[in-house]
Parts: structure tokens; C-alpha cells; sequence
């Protein structure tokens, strides 16, 4: 899992801000978006990230980049947000947490004849990943993801069923009961 050298100089920027806040830089994305250029950098912590630490995140970086605009040359739009809930994982240290859940990843080159693996988190070790997917499992070294992020699962353990006072509502509407 590598990074270009203009991603990689905005982490090293960023990443010891984030840490001195008690965050976790998680992504660096920079690309252009509609009529600009976006340079969006996802924050979080445990148990979630607050709109006043990445509104403080997002002032100190912009300082700092103004004060190198060699690390970014040319306009941009600085974004600062938390990553969601298919959360990117984008470091070795990222997948451990999320074996035995979804994840889709997607490989810089044909791995068995695609790029995009979706499945099951079955084993993360020094070397790579394990996804299974319904059509069994598939080792992925970490030098061969060109992305990756946890699949949120909507409806655990229901078997992907609709949720179940929307179930009720529906049954009574079915059965004519008011």
C-alpha cells in the first residue's frame, strides 16, 4: 500500500497535527473534483471524531500548508472529515480490527483476473490480507491494494431482512390489520 510523493509530504505534514489532538490520520486524498482541486484528509478516533476537533484540525493544517505552499502547489479546497461508515483502510494496521467483517479491495493489478474483491475479512498477517468472497478465499499482499474499505453491514444478523417494525407494518398491511 503506497503512496505518491505529493500524498505522502501532506502525511507527514498532517498526521503529527492529528496525533498532537489525540487523532488518527487515516486517509490523504488529492484529486481534482468538479471545477478544482480537493485535498480531503479523513480524521477519527475511537469512539468517533467531533465536529470541534476537526474544525481545530482543519484550522492548524491550513496554517501550516499556507506556510508551505510547495507541500500543495496551486489552489485547492481543504477538506476535513471523519471517514464514515465504510471507513478506508488504508495501512496494514487498519485490518486487524475489522477481520470477520466486509470489506471491499481493490487491486492495482488483475489479481485472478479482476481488481475488485468483496467479501469476508477472514485473515490479516505481516504479508497481506485474506478475503473470501462466494467464490472462496483470495490472499492479497498489502503492496497489491490499490484501495480498501470496511463494507458496513446494514442488517446484522437478520439474515437481510427488512428491519423489523418496517416488517411489522408491512405484515399488518398485508393481513388488511389496522
Amino acid at each position: 500500500m503506497e503512496t505518491d510523493p505529493k500524498t505522502r509530504a501532506v502525511w507527514e505534514i498532517v498526521e503529527p497535527i492529528a496525533l498532537e489532538a489525540g487523532l488518527e490520520l487515516v486517509d490523504v486524498e488529492h484529486r481534482r473534483e468538479g471545477h478544482g482541486t480537493v485535498l480531503r484528509l479523513l480524521i477519527d478516533k475511537p469512539g468517533g471524531v467531533l465536529l470541534d476537533e476537526l474544525a481545530r484540525v482543519s484550522r492548524e493544517v491550513s496554517d501550516v500548508l499556507d506556510a508551505q505552499p510547495e507541500a500543495v502547489p496551486g489552489s485547492y479546497t481543504l477538506e476535513v472529515s471523519s471517514p464514515g461508515i465504510n471507513r478506508p483502510l488504508t495501512r496494514p494496521a487498519h485490518f486487524p480490527p475489522y477481520v470477520g467483517k466486509r470489506v471491499h479491495v481493490r487491486t492495482r493489478q488483475p489479481l485472478a483476473g479482476r481488481h475488485s474483491f468483496r467479501g469476508v475479512l477472514t485473515a490479516v498477517d505481516e504479508h497481506g490480507v485474506v478475503v473470501t468472497g462466494d467464490d472462496g478465499p483470495h490472499a492479497i499482499a498489502f503492496d497489491a491494494i490499490a484501495r480498501a474499505h470496511y463494507q458496513h453491514d446494514f442488517n446484522p444478523g437478520d439474515g437481510g431482512r427488512a428491519h423489523p417494525r418496517r416488517a411489522e407494518r408491512q405484515a399488518g398491511q398485508r393481513s388488511g390489520a389496522r
